[in-house]
């Protein structure tokens, strides 16, 4: 991905953005072996060679990948004008700028991928990878066949029929009843939409899985490091 160059240098600390754009002016930057002197040229670090002062650049910032258990009440963002938690406020450890895969919305909890890697977010949301996610819903009532049959198959929401959803009752107290619903779409709050459209409201919300990646026993508020494997994992139906 194409960044400025000034970016690139201050990135792998050859000095701050505003030096590195005075090494730019004097001439002492090459890309591809030419001598780069335009402000704000863009450049792909991953793809094109850059040296300043003789001296290559190695600019490619390491791809890390994290699981967090996202608790209720933080937004899954990296900024928040209004000064509310956010799911970074959770990674204090971690030194890399990575931004969250998705979004929970603020008052659901559970699985929230985070990274760096845009090319690989970019394969988790697009809708024609179908990555399923796994959630367990706690709602209002007790949905019948009929309705539980109708959010399986696909209902329309907002003027769009929503793809084919897993659906399992895990447990039905009087007033309530807690289910398992797997779905591939990413449409904003869609589980909480699919059980008000039936009429059952959702009182409880987690994510559980993205594909066959599953929470655990990672406690709220808790992260950890992903491998290849847990990534591949992902993509498992």
């Amino acid at each position: 991905m194409q960044q400025r160059l000034q970016k690139i240098l201050a990135k792998a600390g050859i000095a701050s953005r505003r030096k590195a754009e005075e090494l730019i002016k004097e001439g002492k930057v090459r890309v591809d072996g030419k001598v780069v002197t335009e402000m704000g040229t863009k450049v792909d670090p991953d793809a094109q060679d850059i040296e300043c002062d003789g001296i290559h650049v190695a600019a490619r910032e390491k791809k890390i990948y994290i699981l967090l258990h996202k608790p209720a009440g933080f937004l899954s963002t990296v900024d928040d004008p209004q000064g509310r938690p956010i799911v970074t406020d959770l990674l204090p450890q971690v030194k890399e700028r990575v931004y969250p895969v998705g979004r929970l919305d603020l008052d659901t909890e559970g699985a929230l991928l985070l990274s760096n890697d845009g090319e690989l977010a970019q394969k988790i949301l697009h809708p024609s990878h179908e990555v399923n996610k796994t959630y367990v819903a706690k709602v209002k009532g007790k949905p019948n066949t009929k309705k539980l049959a109708a959010l399986s198959r696909g209902i329309t929401l907002e003027g769009r029929k929503t793809w084919p959803a897993d659906i399992e009752v895990l447990q039905t107290e009087p007033q309530a009843t807690t289910i398992k619903i797997i779905i591939h779409e990413g449409r904003k709050r869609q589980v909480r939409k699919m059980f008000d459209a039936v009429g059952h409201p959702v009182l409880q919300l987690k994510r559980t899985a993205y594909g066959q990646l599953e929470l655990g026993d990672l406690r709220p508020g808790k992260y950890r490091f992903l491998s290849p494997e847990d990534i591949k994992m992902i993509f498992r139906k």
